[in-house]
């Protein structure tokens, strides 16, 4: 899955619901069962999401909503492999976006 935000420091939560297409819900229910994810509060509570957030983020949604992993496994996944699994996740979307670029200059040709 591919995040559309703009380059940014901090990202609301319904900045981060709304990339990801789920639940404002959904993140704060993360929040709570993955450590990883740590955003910042303000004084009023809101939660600031920052870039690293929103890579753990990627990471939880590809285990959880694109592989299937249920919430145990992916706790337990993401303690034993944490840099493994973010690395080849990179990868993967790294080769998606090449994938993506390839089938656009196809379709030009």
């Amino acid at each position: 899955m591919k995040v559309n935000l703009p380059e940014k420091r901090y990202y609301s939560i319904g900045e981060v619901a709304n990339a990801f297409d789920v639940n404002t819900s959904l993140i704060r229910f993360w929040e709570k069962e993955f450590d990883v994810l740590k955003p910042k509060k303000n004084a009023k509570g809101n939660r600031k999401f920052t870039p690293e957030d929103i890579k753990n983020l990627e990471l939880i949604f590809h285990l959880v909503k694109e592989r299937g992993f249920t919430l145990e496994g992916a706790k337990i996944h993401l303690k034993e492999n944490k840099k493994k699994s973010l690395d080849r996740f990179e990868i993967i979307q790294k080769l998606e976006n090449v994938k993506a670029e390839l089938l656009k200059l196809k379709d030009n040709l």
